[in-house]
């Protein structure tokens, strides 16, 4: 089935925005309980959350691009709903585990079949017409993002006063709702004519990650991608842990913080990256992100008192107007039978950063937080998340100024 490029992306949108809320509820209780079924305090037990991560990432890591490459052949829409399926049963498990060790099942569950981010950027880049459109249409993610991230830690911190659990259920709930909505709903944004062949040569993820480095250009911006994500690792994978040890904030202002991000996130993605890509160009865009992504994580790394970590959110966030336009740029060298091969492979290189980003951010946390170290620094990790940020930017601008040198080596995008 198939439909205008404006309707199919109101359904993404809302796809993408029930699943985010579903993540988005577990992570104010979620340190809390990993603390609780290990009986430890909350900053020793961020390494263990470090792991929950990697577990997934791993999993996702071999299974991302075997969803891409099945979308690529089946379509977009059945993949997207056996993800949302497996992910509504991976929050039953967490919502009934005993002990620690149940939390890796539902991950794995999670990771393999967690292919929604995947296929929901191989089905915006079916339906986007050119270059501009794939833009905005991308920056569509992050105000999905950011809005899930608005309601989902709101109502999972308001869930959390009825049980530390209680968040877990309604996570499962949304997913297995959203998965009914796309099962009546979703349409098929991928035609049959434009479908290929399933490779499982392709579907290697190692094999899919030399699909990056066919061109020169894809490869190198592919790099900064990856350190973009690895930096993030700093405020993703342990926002929750750092504050609530180092402010002792309550599931209550974590949730709120995490609101806030969702708010500012959004606003970023749905109107300033609207406002501004359109002037100052995908290049640029991406400079002013990373520097201000670079600006946020070293004043979070330095903040002593709870309400800088709000202020500090505004330039952090801002700094997401460089995503739409970076993946915009790499997606521009694809052809549209091949953007499910693509977009597995940038899912790939994400699991990578959520790997090891999160084991070498938490661990690091943790470690500053002990006796043990040298010297007492818990925003240390912030600081690693910055000069990776720092690194993606100047590797971006030699890879980009190379290319208006020589000329862009662009295959027919669409």
């Amino acid at each position: 089935m198939r439909t205008s490029g404006k309707s199919a992306m109101g359904f993404i949108f809302v796809t993408l925005l029930i699943d985010i809320m579903g993540w988005g509820l577990i992570i104010p209780v979620m340190a809390d309980l990993i603390a609780q079924l290990k009986g430890i305090p909350v900053n020793q037990a961020a390494p263990y959350g470090a792991l929950l991560l990697s577990v997934f990432a791993i999993t996702q890591f071999l299974f991302a691009p075997v969803m891409g490459n099945l979308s690529d052949r089946y379509g977009r829409r059945p993949v997207l709903l056996g993800s949302l399926f497996g992910f509504g049963v991976d929050y039953i498990i967490l919502a009934l585990a005993p002990a620690y060790g149940w939390l890796f099942i539902g991950r794995v569950i999670a990771g393999i079949t967690g292919a929604s981010f995947t296929t929901a950027t191989a089905y915006i880049a079916d339906v986007s017409i050119d270059a501009t459109t794939r833009a905005k249409n991308f920056g569509l993610i992050g105000a999905a993002f950011g809005l899930g991230f608005v309601l989902g830690p709101a109502l999972g911190a308001l869930l959390s006063t009825w049980g530390i659990r209680a968040p877990f259920y309604a996570a499962a709930g949304l997913c297995l709702l959203n998965c009914l909505y796309g099962y009546f709903l979703l349409p098929e944004s991928l035609s049959k004519e434009n479908r290929r062949a399933f490779d499982w040569k392709r579907a290697n993820p190692f094999g899919s990650l030399k699909f990056l480095t066919r061109h020169p250009e894809i490869g190198g911006l592919a790099v900064s991608f990856f350190l973009i994500y690895l930096g993030a690792q700093a405020v993703q994978g342990n926002w929750n842990f750092f504050t609530i040890y180092r402010f002792n904030w309550s599931e209550r202002m974590v949730g709120i913080s995490l609101a806030v991000v969702g708010v500012l996130v959004g606003g970023v993605q749905a109107g300033l990256t609207r406002v501004i890509n359109p002037r100052i160009g995908n290049e640029r865009s991406i400079y002013l992100g990373l520097s201000l992504y670079t600006l946020g994580l070293v004043l979070f790394a330095f903040a002593n008192q709870g309400w800088m970590m709000f202020a500090f959110l505004i330039p952090y966030c801002l700094g997401g107007i460089c995503g739409p336009s970076l993946q915009s740029v790499i997606s521009g060298h694809v052809p549209s039978n091949h953007q499910g091969e693509l977009q597995g492979a940038l899912t790939s290189l994400m699991s990578l950063t959520t790997i090891i980003g999160p084991l070498i951010m938490n661990s690091t946390f943790s470690y500053f937080t002990t006796n043990r170290a040298p010297f007492y620094f818990p925003g240390i990790h912030f600081l690693i998340g910055a000069v990776c940020m720092l690194l993606s930017v100047i590797i971006a601008y030699k890879v980009l100024s190379r290319e208006k040198k020589e000329g862009p080596e662009l295959v027919h995008p669409t």
